[in-house]
């Protein structure tokens, strides 16, 4: 069905400073809010929302009440901190990641933390867009990443390993996330290792945000293996950027041999020049030796006992970035996994002119409609009583009045203001009006408070095909894709329903 309503409110993102200052827990943000702006207020320009603070009911509803068949995470209930998969009201797929009771007792060091790793965007990163911070419940939510994890690819495939340009491609860009990350003051990162690279819906590979943050404020930094941990970790206790350094040779170690293999063992290889026996055999040879090495020697220098002698984090990006022999193949053709759908498909069914001009998303065709539609679809969702025709009354149907010739003339922020002095009375409520101010907003760049419209429109007449074809608009500008199709394939039913005598 379409999409569910709650009340949308715009989701501010305050400096650090004056949340934390704030006694009280501040009244979390509706899960499907998502604010008009740039990169720091709302929908940023990737597509990212802006950090936020939800509610637990709202992650409890996104994710079927925490169901066992919502979890994502390698070791599922077993694992320190479960991840769940999960949808939000706006209908955007969600990674959860569930605390044990008091892991973080002081809710305002586990909000400090959250929002310094929230303020990060970057198209390397599985990007953490929220926290919960309800009684004991310490929740992160993060960017859901629809394609597994590395060890999926490299250690439990079943169609195709990776290849050899798209190892080298995952080092590139977990080495170009971590830069980032050190960059913006993050230079931090927990356990990483190869569950904790995500492919996109593109096959992307990026860094969970997760490992930005401790399990726990006193917890361990390390949950692998004591094999894999760095050798000065296990005398202070302490994470440092060259312990990442360290890490990340254990990562090099996967995507070199297809194994996980013990640094000791595979140090041992190199030394004794054994390169050929420690690269994975299911590549059979399908690799460039003089890159294998290169990648082999970076590794060995990642891995040295002494943390001054392991490299810094610029030298990884500089090493790994001439080693990348297929830049104009995508990454999902190298994993071998089907690519999104660029724009809602097509139904099976023909579209109507009105479905044809949202599936091409052409703005101006669906003006045109709406205007020759004019407010024929209203009929019978509005009843008034001979008193309610007051003078507020007049003047609210003249703001309407003002708001079509606006639309007519596109002059599409006259028309936003007037059609929002008419929805603002509430006297009168309108479908027409708030399909139209959705466009409104498209025409202004403004796809967020579109979605918000269009969904206010449904609610209206739920059986309201527009309703549905300006959704999918909405959800098509904002990247996602498949609800559009979803959407657009709903209106074209509703539509082929009014057709045989229905009312939508």
């Amino acid at each position: 069905m379409g999409c569910c309503f709650s009340q949308l409110a715009p989701t501010e993102t305050h400096p650090e400073k004056e949340k934390l200052q704030n006694q009280g827990r501040p009244s979390a943000v509706p899960a499907a809010a998502v604010a008009s702006g740039g990169a720091e207020a709302g929908v940023a320009s990737s597509g990212v929302p802006s950090f936020s603070e939800f509610s637990f009911a709202d992650l409890k509803t996104a994710t079927n009440n925490f169901s066992t068949d919502s979890i994502v995470s390698e070791s599922g209930e077993k694992a320190p901190n479960v991840v769940y998969k999960g949808r939000l009201q706006n209908r955007r797929w969600i990674a959860v990641k569930k605390f044990p009771k008091l892991a973080w007792p002081d809710p305002k060091q586990f909000a400090e933390e959250a929002w310094g790793v929230g303020k990060l965007r970057h198209r390397r990163v599985a990007n953490l867009i929220g926290y919960c911070c309800d009684g004991d419940e310490r929740l992160l939510v993060a960017e859901f990443m629809p394609n597994d994890t590395l060890a999926k690819h490299l250690f439990h495939w079943e169609k195709q390993t990776i290849e050899w340009a798209m190892r080298l491609r995952v080092a590139l860009y977990i080495a170009e996330a971590l830069e980032y990350c050190s960059n913006e003051g993050r230079p931090l990162y927990h356990d990483l290792n190869a569950y904790r690279v995500l492919f996109d819906e593109d096959g992307d590979p990026r860094l969970s945000c997760f490992g930005l943050m401790k399990n726990s404020r006193d917890g361990k930094s390390y949950s692998t293996n004591l094999a894999y941990t760095p050798p000065e970790y296990l005398k202070n206790g302490r994470v440092t950027p060259e312990s990442v350094m360290y890490s990340f040779g254990t990562v090099l170690l996967d995507l070199l041999s297809g194994k996980h293999i013990p640094p000791s063992h595979a140090l041992d290889m190199i030394r004794g020049k054994n390169i050929i026996l420690l690269m994975d055999s299911h590549l059979e040879g399908k690799f460039s030796t003089e890159e294998a090495t290169v990648v082999v020697g970076l590794a060995s220098q990642c891995l040295q006992y002494e943390p001054r002698e392991r490299p810094n984090i610029k030298d990884l990006f500089a090493t790994l970035s001439p080693l990348q022999p297929k830049l104009d193949v995508p990454s999902y053709v190298m994993l071998g996994i089907s690519k999104h759908e660029e724009a809602p498909s097509t139904p099976q069914r023909p579209l109507s002119p009105m479905g044809e001009a949202c599936s091409r998303m052409d703005l101006t065709a669906i003006h045109q409609i709406l205007v020759t539609t004019h407010y024929r679809d209203d009929e019978g969702t509005n009843e008034l009583s001979f008193q309610e025709w007051t003078q507020q009354m007049r003047d609210m149907l003249d703001a309407r009045k003002r708001g079509d010739f606006a639309f007519r003339d596109k002059d599409f922020k006259a028309a936003i203001d007037c059609y929002s002095q008419f929805i603002d009375v509430g006297t009168m409520v309108s479908p027409t009006v708030y399909a139209r101010r959705s466009l409104c907003y498209l025409m202004n760049d403004q796809p967020d408070v579109a979605l918000r419209d269009a969904m206010q429109a449904q609610i209206v007449y739920p059986d309201w095909a527009t309703a549905f074809y300006m959704q999918s608009v909405a959800l098509a500008k904002l990247d996602m894709h498949q609800d559009a199709a979803d959407m657009l394939k709903e209106a074209a039913s509703l539509e082929e329903k009014r057709q045989k005598g229905g009312r939508g």
